[in-house]
């Protein structure tokens, strides 16, 4: 019963934000976008927020000049954002996103790291895999994103104990079919100071 009360208090909570407007995802890519990952990563992302009364306008950071947005979100992708069928030799360690905080106060930017993504998608796929490869990056990144925009949603650094906001995703968490956004971290979103 607690579940479906808080259930119930978030999705009330998220419907007047959106009320509010769209937010308005600007990305930013340091080489070419993923053009045949990016239809899968935006179609996963609005799927973790699915019924949360949220609507997301994507644009790229071309496309902003000029205008002003109530709510933005910026989302810069750092290094080759292409999952290769072989890898290449890099430093594995490091976090997957960061999302940057001025005196403790979390920003509305974040930070993506496409070949840390790239290397912990591949780790966890095998065999038939490969050959959606596309739909799987995709996937990843847009739980990455996800996982961001919690904590700025919920202006804090901190996670979630289980899903998309959980401290730390596995390859096999970024691909997998079923990992999804938890109630608690939506109620976290909507009870910030």
């Amino acid at each position: 019963m607690r579940h479906v009360l808080i259930r119930a208090f978030c999705l009330a909570a998220l419907a007047s934000l959106a009320a509010a407007g769209n937010l308005t995802i600007v990305l930013e890519f340091q080489g070419a976008p993923p053009t045949r990952s990016l239809p899968e990563m935006k179609r996963e992302f609005e799927t973790l927020f699915e019924g949360s009364g949220l609507t997301f306008d994507w644009r790229f950071r071309e496309e902003t000049s000029g205008q002003s947005f109530d709510n933005l979100v910026v989302v810069r992708f750092k290094g080759k954002c292409v999952l290769d069928p072989v890898p290449w030799l890099y430093d594995e360690r490091g976090p997957l996103a960061f999302t940057y905080a001025t005196a403790g106060a979390v920003q509305p930017f974040s930070e993506v790291a496409c070949d840390q993504v790239a290397n912990a998608a591949r780790s966890a796929m095998s065999g038939r895999d490969f050959a959606h490869a596309d739909l799987l990056f995709g996937r990843a990144l847009a739980r990455v994103m996800a996982h961001e925009l919690v904590h700025i949603l919920s202006k804090s650094a901190d996670h979630g104990r289980e899903g998309v906001a959980r401290s730390a995703l596995s390859g096999s968490n970024l691909i997998s079919p079923d990992l999804r956004l938890s109630s608690t971290d939506l109620e976290r979103i909507y009870t910030q100071p």
